[in-house]
């Protein structure tokens, strides 16, 4: 290393900066899309074998170092070909980063409607039903639990799936962007005690999700035919339409939501 770079190092200008900033940036963006999927497993498994390659080479193990070689050299293809699904998600959770969400504000707002239209039918006939909108955080451990779908997202679909008896009610239904990815989810349930006992498992459920993800669960009771929506650890109850229309469009209401500390008290 000459002087020049050693000098950038001790003194950065600009472009070093912005470099810097994209690269954690993007370590942080692929960290936050596997984020509760199997691949950060994998990539700790990656990084014993990488130390565990260190240390023999260090030792002059020469076995230990051609074997793990080898599998260096063809466990990147393997990684591939098993992993496929998580890399198709983490490039369409890429597409949907921020700066491209603007591009999909009026596509978002009809999936909102049709949302909004759905848990209005299901609240008036008392039809229970809990729907798990994905956001950054991928949902994919949840919709392996259930029956995979791509069907395009609308009201009467949503009817038909949550109509009693039909094959997928008893379960939650999850969406991601415009379409319904999966049906019949088992979400997880919060451990949280609920003052409330009219917040039965559909509620549970809702806020075991939010509590685990980023995701925004609708729930609609069975029993009271009310609607609430869970996110991150807290609770909306007995909503309006126009309340839920905000919360799907990343408003907050005016009043307060149960949390899940108060939930606990």
């Amino acid at each position: 290393m000459n002087e020049a770079e050693q000098l950038r190092l001790l003194h950065p200008g600009w472009r070093e900066v912005l470099e810097l900033v994209l690269v954690v940036y993007a370590i942080y963006r692929v960290l936050r899309v596997f984020h509760g999927t199997r691949t950060l497993q994998v990539l700790s498994g990656l990084a014993i074998l990488i130390v565990a390659y260190a240390a023999a080479w260090a030792l002059k193990l020469q076995l230990i170092t051609f074997l793990l070689g080898y599998v260096f050299e063809y466990g990147a293809i393997a990684l591939l070909v098993v992993f496929a699904p998580e890399l198709r998600a983490a490039l369409a959770h890429f597409g949907q980063a921020r700066f491209a969400r603007v591009f999909r504000e009026m596509e978002q707002r009809e999936v909102a409607e049709e949302i909004v239209e759905a848990v209005e039918r299901l609240s008036r006939s008392g039809i229970g039903a809990i729907i798990a909108i994905e956001r950054d955080v991928p949902l994919d451990p949840w919709m392996e639990s259930g029956s995979p779908l791509e069907a395009k997202v609308s009201a009467d679909l949503l009817l038909t799936i949550f109509t009693p008896y039909s094959p997928l009610h008893d379960g939650a239904v999850i969406v991601r962007g415009d379409l319904i990815v999966a049906a019949g989810c088992i979400l997880p349930l919060s451990q949280r005690s609920l003052p409330d006992r009219a917040l039965g498992t559909r509620h549970r459920a809702g806020l075991g999700l939010s509590e685990e993800s980023d995701a925004l669960v609708v729930v609609v009771s069975e029993e009271r035919s009310t609607v609430s929506v869970a996110e991150r650890g807290r609770l909306w109850r007995d909503l309006t339409t126009s309340e839920l229309r905000e919360l799907l469009s990343g408003h907050a209401p005016a009043r307060p939501a149960l949390t899940s500390t108060e939930a606990s008290a």
